[in-house]
């Protein structure tokens, strides 16, 4: 089935039948991708008054209790509630789906003890392209990405500058495959989490930060059209699923 989407006064055609998942599965074990010093995840049966919830234990029905931190466990989508005193929920502030975005591959450049994404690389990767989300997947792209235990592992993260120039270009989603934009351990500065939402500034409620995607290597870079759908949880962040459509010439 094909789809034709209007942006800016041109018409993009996809085929909806060939979606391009680039989330992470959630697991309820140690085999799960995992950040932020937690437990890994569990998915169980719920048990109660000798019920338990699993055909597999006598029981009619599959009724599990699932137990995990977004932030920590896989792809998630946030709003600038994430750091705001006030509560902000990411139900409330994302209410458009579809964007037309660009995947880029980056090499994360040695600045120190660290891995970092510049502003020189994404002015390189971006150019002049105009996008409403940017995808950002980072070399080496290997599967274990989606099992990474990163803990204490200071894993690359963006640089204010690059943040900065991604919402001076009005960039409103950023996706990454990195477990945050900021560096593990930065003392709360949360330097580029405040560069893109504009905190010295109006913030930008209508823009998103996902952190913990995983874009495959046969997904090519270029212009897609990205479905970012999110959990309706009221919480400053929710589980998500972005998909991505290659747009038809």
């Amino acid at each position: 089935m094909k789809a034709i989407i209007k942006v800016r006064s041109k018409n993009y055609t996809v085929d909806l039948t060939k979606p391009l998942d680039i989330s992470m599965p959630l697991r309820g074990n140690t085999s799960n991708v995992n950040v932020w010093y937690v437990d890994h995840p569990t998915i169980e049966p719920h048990i109660e008054d000798g019920f338990v919830g699993a055909v597999s234990q006598g029981s009619s029905v599959n009724f599990n209790t699932i137990s995990f931190n977004p932030h920590a466990h896989g792809t998630h989508t946030e709003c600038a509630g994430h750091i705001t005193e006030e509560f902000m929920s990411i139900n409330q502030t994302l209410k458009q789906f579809f964007f037309l975005a660009e995947v880029i591959t980056i090499a994360p450049e040695k600045r120190g003890a660290d891995f970092v994404i510049s502003k020189k690389q994404l002015q390189y990767a971006l150019g002049n392209k105009k996008r409403e989300a940017v995808i950002i997947r980072t070399i080496p792209n290997l599967s274990d990405k989606i099992s990474r235990q990163y803990s204490h592992t200071n894993p690359p993260y963006l640089l204010e500058e690059g943040a900065e120039f991604l919402k001076e270009k009005e960039v409103e989603h950023l996706l990454v495959d990195l477990p945050s934009v900021d560096r593990e351990k930065d003392d709360g500065l949360l330097l580029s989490h405040r560069a893109f939402w504009n905190f010295k500034g109006n913030i930008r409620e209508n823009a998103t930060i996902t952190e913990l995607i995983f874009v495959r290597n046969h997904i090519v870079d270029g212009t897609y059209f990205l479905d970012l759908q999110v959990a309706p949880f009221e919480n400053d962040a929710s589980p998500s699923r972005p998909v991505l459509y290659k747009i038809e010439e």
